[in-house]
Formats: structure tokens, sequence, C-alpha cells
């Protein structure tokens, strides 16, 4: 049975080195203190190659397939995504048959940036000091309490 709040132990559940939350936001932070000098080399922010990856993976999403699978609104991700076409990565189309939706492609520079983002992932991996084995199953036990969280925040 999961704990409650009545089964904490008071003295304990306010410690900030005993919260779920501080662990997450810090090891956050930590991360992508490891990425801003990597992805500097490719003219990126950290959100700008979440996006990037996101389109490596699916190419020609519409803005709100995109939103949904980066966990971002719309008023978050069009700055980023006119930042992106700005700088001539991704082109934004409109659907011919409804012109509210907005597809989301890249360019062939954008294409070729993947080239020289595919040595950042091993590049972490090795800041990490564990084998891929354990960051695949951490990375997988953090999807599963985000969508476990995802899910308790839609049944409020």
């Amino acid at each position: 049975m999961p704990p409650t709040a009545q089964t904490l132990d008071p003295k304990q559940a306010l410690l900030l080195d005993h919260q779920l939350c501080f662990a997450l936001y810090s090891a956050s932070l930590a991360m992508t203190k490891l990425y801003k000098p990597l992805l500097d080399t490719l003219g990126l922010t950290y959100p700008q190659y979440l996006v990037m990856l996101a389109l490596w993976e699916r190419d020609g999403v519409t803005v709100s397939e995109l939103g949904a699978r980066l966990f971002l609104d719309s008023g978050t991700l069009t700055p980023l995504l006119k930042r992106l076409e700005a700088a001539a990565w991704v082109e934004r189309v409109r659907d011919t048959a409804d012109e509210r939706r907005v597809h989301i492609h890249l360019t062939p520079q954008g294409l070729a940036l993947r080239d020289r983002a595919v040595r950042v992932p091993g590049c972490v991996l090795a800041a990490t000091q564990c084998s891929l084995d354990e960051v695949q199953a951490l990375t997988a036990e953090l999807q599963a309490l985000r969508d476990r969280l995802v899910q308790a925040g839609a049944a409020r």
C-alpha cells in the first residue's frame, strides 16, 4: 500500500532531501547544465533540442501533436518553432484542408543537424556514469512516474 500523508513521519515529511519533487528538480537542473555546452555547439537551446528530437523521430507533425508529445502548450511551443524556423531548421506549413492546423517539417538543414547531434546522447550517457541498461531502466521508471502524475492531475 502506498504511503499516505498520515503514514509519513511528520518530522521527516518536510525535509528538503526527502522531497521527490526536489530530487527531480535538482536532477533536471544538473541535466540541463550538462546539455548546455553540448547544445551550444549545435546552436540549440534545450527546449529547441527536444523539439528537434521529436521531429527527427517523426517529421511533418502538427503543432498540436508536437505539443502533446513534448507536454508543451502552444503558447510555449509557438515561439520555439518561430526561432527554429528563423534558423532555417524547420518550416511551418498550413494544412490546405484545414488552415487552423499547422504542420512542422524539417528543412534539409534541420535534417543535416541530426548528423551533428548524434554524439550528444553518448556524451550524456558518459557523464551519468551509468550503464546503458541503468539509464534505460531509470528513464522507464521516470516515464511511468510522469504518466501516473499526469493521470492523478487529470483525475482532479
